[in-house]
């Protein structure tokens, strides 16, 4: 079963819905062919699809440093702090002034590494189904990534490097407070820091011939560690079977059950839980960064800049944004007590019912120049009802005497590879959308565009540096047929396509197996598209499912490009 995704750029923040997280991200259609190999079935190409990203964070620019060592040591005392997500935020910020500082870099590595870890341990699906296997359940798990990896990723891995990448991990998660509290209670710090050095001096970088090797050696360091520290294999194999992926790209990676679980909701874009996107501040709580409209939380009146600080009564001003997301888990119907605080007003509580939450991807469509005919469009996200919905939309502003139209694809972070094509394709009458290449023959296909149901209006489009994926799709099309101008700001830079692979015991992998290309062979992979009207500052509140002209400088641009004489003679 397999959909393409041109998915999702990650940042920290958190959509709850049925109170985990779930990742956001990608592009996605699903086109359902059945591959039945060995243990696995493929299912679902996606270009990175998460609703809680972590990898690729797009971190808001805090107070920069003023140089690189400045910089490094700052987040060397948020990881001594084990605060990694603030560490990642902050490696990420100044490695966009000091691209090049090693140091940077490495600290960047580190502190993903240890979130993913924390991430892990947060994770109940990962606790009670994987992390107690036996030692054999979890090398054959271990071994359905060593598969797929280097039958499938993008780029030619060889097995020492995956299995050194997963030493690396369980070198790392031996040093990491969740992983020895869960796992090692009592042993002491010496025979730890004994069995972190054995690893160091015996099995780094140790050259791996081919994937039985890797089993063996593996399997050694399970029988060092229950030596040693009595560490039983389950979360050892883990280690290795989810540090494999260190060593690709920040979009692959190993699915839990529950991320799983999550990801699946993300095509359907339905989900149960009390619709909020959510990020957290340390000592202020939970920063409310979107409101779902028609969701439990807009009915109780929740606004964007609200803070959670208390959920059911558990104070959450100073625990990590994943940690809250547990204390919002909760069962369709039951009801939920938060804590709101707003701006400098006395904190108040609210309850929510917790229920299944429709996310459209057409948040708005509405005529906003009667005068002129100008429609506006507002598309959060490409999904399963993605095109549906746009057709309904499109018919809808016909009727109400759209003459041109602006297409808002700001902070959209991509999805269904196949949606993203197909709503090119309602304003594109003929020649290539996007091609992909990939390193397995059936990653490489070129996508064309078909002349029936065309629309042929003026348009224009809008992109923020968090238009990722399958939103750069739609913007590389329209900008190499030159079918309307583009306004904004710099894309986000994600310009390839992720597959997942069904595994054992309900997991998934997720790998980047092609990247692809606009219509005149361009690809923007971590650059990202230039627009055409550059605006160099965008609404500082933009409301999801609503439109603010006064206060958006990107739409007043926009309708000034629609109104101009060379569109209104069209």
């Amino acid at each position: 079963d397999r959909s393409r995704v041109a998915g999702m750029q990650s940042n920290l923040r958190m959509i709850i819905f049925h109170g985990h997280y779930s990742q956001k991200g990608d592009t996605m259609v699903p086109s359902i062919v059945m591959h039945q190999r060995a243990f696995y079935k493929r299912f679902f190409t996606f270009t990175t699809l998460v609703l809680v990203f972590y990898t690729s964070a797009i971190a808001q620019d805090a107070q920069l440093p003023t140089d690189p060592q400045t910089a490094l040591q700052s987040g060397i005392t948020l990881e001594q702090q084990r605060n990694w997500r603030e560490a990642i935020r902050t490696y990420t910020s100044a490695l966009k002034k000091w691209k090049g500082d090693e140091g940077l870099k490495l600290g960047l590595r580190r502190a993903r590494f240890q979130y993913s870890i924390d991430r892990r341990y947060l994770d109940e699906s990962f606790k009670v189904s994987l992390k107690p296997m036996s030692r054999e359940a979890a090398l054959s798990l271990f071994d359905d990534v060593l598969t797929n990896i280097q039958g499938y990723f993008v780029d030619r891995v060889d097995v020492g490097t995956i299995v050194a990448h997963g030493t690396e991990s369980l070198w790392l998660a031996l040093g990491n407070e969740k992983f020895v509290e869960e796992n090692l209670f009592g042993a002491s710090e010496e025979k730890i820091q004994k069995v972190r050095q054995a690893l160091f001096q015996r099995y780094w970088n140790k050259p791996i011939p081919h994937r039985f090797a890797a089993q063996q050696i593996v399997g050694e360091i399970c029988d060092l560690c229950m030596a040693e520290l009595g560490l039983e294999c389950g979360p050892v194999i883990m280690e290795y079977t989810f540090g494999a992926c260190n060593c690709l790209d920040d979009y692959s990676n190993v699915l839990t059950p529950t991320r799983r679980k999550d990801l699946n909701g993300n095509i359907k874009g339905e989900f149960v839980g009390i619709g909020i996107v959510m990020e957290g501040e340390l000592g202020e709580g939970m920063g409310l960064q979107q409101i779902i409209p028609k969701s439990p939380a807009a009915e109780a009146g929740l606004k964007r800049g609200d803070f959670i600080t208390a959920v059911d009564g558990t104070d959450c001003r100073f625990l990590s944004t994943e940690e809250a997301a547990t204390l919002l888990t909760g069962l369709s119907g039951s009801t939920v007590e938060l804590t709101i605080k707003r701006n400098s007003d006395v904190p108040f509580n609210t309850r929510c019912s917790r229920r299944a939450v429709k996310v459209s991807s057409v948040a708005v469509a509405k005529i906003i120049d009667s005068q002129n005919g100008i429609g506006y469009i507002q598309m959060t996200g490409f999904q399963q009802n993605t095109v549906r919905e746009l057709d309904a939309a499109l018919y809808s502003l016909q009727q109400q005497g759209m003459k041109a139209l602006i297409w808002d694809l700001r902070e959209n972070p991509g999805g269904l590879l196949d949606a993203a094509i197909e709503v090119v394709d309602r304003f594109i009458a003929r020649g290539v959308i996007v091609s992909t290449k990939g390193r397995a023959s059936d990653q490489t296909s070129t996508h064309t565009a078909h002349q029936a149901g065309t629309w042929d209006i003026p348009l224009t489009l809008l992109i923020d540096e968090n238009s990722a994926s399958a939103s750069e799709i739609v913007a590389g099309a329209i900008r190499d047929h030159n079918r309307g101008k583009i306004v904004g700001r710099t894309s986000f830079g994600k310009w390839s396509v992720q597959t997942i692979f069904e595994a054992r015991f309900g997991t998934s992998i997720r790998l980047t197996t092609a990247k692809f290309y606009s219509p005149n062979g361009n690809t923007w992979g971590k650059v990202g598209l230039d627009p055409d009207i550059l605006i160099e500052n965008g609404p500082e509140n933009r409301p999801l499912g609503d439109v603010d002209i006064p206060n958006d400088p990107d739409l007043q641009a926009a309708l000034q490009v629609l109104t101009a004489q060379e569109f209104t003679k069209r």
